[in-house]
């Protein structure tokens, strides 16, 4: 594997080699630089070269692989009788059809063809996508494979495999069918794998099996180009006074905001609450039907409904410009699932706000995610909603000489007093 590629260097769109056509339709998009991610990556692509690419939320990554697999199509036109030639596959429908709309919108001056193919979509309108040959397919990996294993979709023209947030594709068990998918498409001549992170081996033993000496590139965005987002937590004594400190932000510093639960049932109750308390929302889980996803998102879009629930469904795929707020009502069981849901405000350079809402049993969280983030995570107080229960001690360590062995560490912790809280409702797949 080569050497991590992270020196930026400044480009015009123009400077890259690529077709008056795509510069123009990047212009189109309001773009007038490359990204960090972007001056690192396109140069490496349009040699060939797989890539490896650890790229924060919100900093470019799309266009990073979309422009230089445009150029390589637009310098090596299709034969008569090929079919798709790039594949993308991403984990999640709404991430696939938010890629697509950007491989659309940068190929608006260019021949090229895109289409979209996810789970929940009536098959009749896969049908027609694939019958057009499209030059570049957005799929999420299940669906796709339903199509290949029914020889409806043929990979043996495939010269581009591109695999965006691949963590989140391990999260969520599609490794097998993944390395099934690039199997087919054993002919290809570039791989590209996308990731939030490297860190752990399970993404770097993913790439290791599915690319060929790839370049790894880590961004290091610009100030500008970084999210700006303040975090803080709020110590709650019980689910009574979380939805009293929930409602005071909702009514008096929110003006988007993604609200993240734990659970389908804790979303259904508190969607019921916030309504009982004249709040309009609306809400994205797991299991809900792509017309009622659709629905949920586009009000969410244009501003017509200000609040959102989600479970982690929506932590990653959603690029909603302008979230003033994510409040994590619950909080998520890894600290890596906290920095995907915080990534829903603070876009491209914009400010944004991450509230947490924790409880005692929740408090273990709060030192983990500072030691993941490398930030620190203060809590903060609202007048009026006070807890009354200290949060929890944290654990010391203190050593302990044992005559004639090895000094050992015994934990301790200062007795505190038991509270009563309410019981957790019992978990269930979000």
């Amino acid at each position: 594997m080569h050497p991590i590629i992270n020196e930026t260097k400044l480009f015009m769109f123009a400077q890259l080699d690529l077709d008056d056509e795509l510069c123009r339709a990047v212009a189109d998009m309001g773009y007038e630089r490359p990204t960090s991610i972007q001056s690192l990556v396109i140069p490496q692509a349009m040699e060939g070269k797989d890539v490896l690419a650890d790229a924060p939320t919100g900093t470019g990554k799309t266009a990073a692989f979309l422009l230089p697999v445009c150029q390589y199509l637009l310098d090596y036109p299709r034969k008569d009788d090929s079919s798709t030639r790039v594949l993308i596959l991403v984990p999640t429908r709404e991430l696939a059809n938010q890629v697509f709309e950007q491989a659309v919108a940068i190929n608006k001056y260019t021949h090229l063809t895109c289409g979209v193919i996810t789970g929940g979509i009536n098959y009749g309108t896969d049908h027609e996508t694939l019958s057009k040959n499209c030059d570049i397919i957005v799929a999420t990996p299940g669906r796709l494979f339903e199509h290949i294993e029914q020889e409806k979709f043929d990979c043996q023209d495939i010269e581009s495999l591109i695999l965006d947030e691949a963590d989140r594709m391990l999260d969520m068990g599609f490794s097998s069918i993944v390395h099934q998918i690039a199997g087919e498409a054993k002919w290809r001549k570039q791989s590209m794998l996308f990731s939030a992170t490297l860190e752990g081996r399970g993404v770097r033993q993913f790439a290791e099996e599915l690319l060929k000496d790839p370049i790894t590139v880590s961004a290091d965005p610009s100030r500008k180009e970084k999210n700006k987002i303040i975090q803080w937590y709020h110590l709650a004594d019980n689910l009574k006074h979380k939805d009293a400190i929930l409602v005071h932000h909702l009514r008096n510093t929110v003006e988007s905001c993604i609200v993240f639960v734990k659970t389908r049932d804790r979303l259904h109750n508190l969607k019921d609450y916030l309504f009982s308390q004249d709040f309009k929302v609306t809400f994205l889980q797991g299991e809900m039907p792509q017309d009622k996803r659709n629905s949920a998102l586009a009000s969410f879009k244009s501003g017509e409904t200000k609040i959102l629930i989600a479970t982690d469904v929506a932590a990653r795929g959603i690029d909603v410009q302008d979230i003033s707020h994510v409040i994590n009502y619950d909080m998520p069981r890894g600290s890596d699932t906290y920095v995907h849901r915080i990534g829903r405000t603070g876009r491209a350079g914009a400010k944004g706000t991450a509230i947490s809402i924790v409880e005692a049993h929740d408090f273990d969280k709060v030192g983990k995610v500072e030691r993941y983030t490398k930030e620190p995570f203060k809590a903060r107080f609202i007048e009026g909603l006070r807890p009354n229960n200290k949060p929890p001690q944290v654990v010391k360590k203190k050593k302990v000489k044992v005559s004639g062995k090895k000094t050992k560490v015994k934990r301790k912790t200062k007795s505190k007093k038991k509270t009563t809280r309410p019981a957790s409702p019992k978990s269930n797949e979000a």
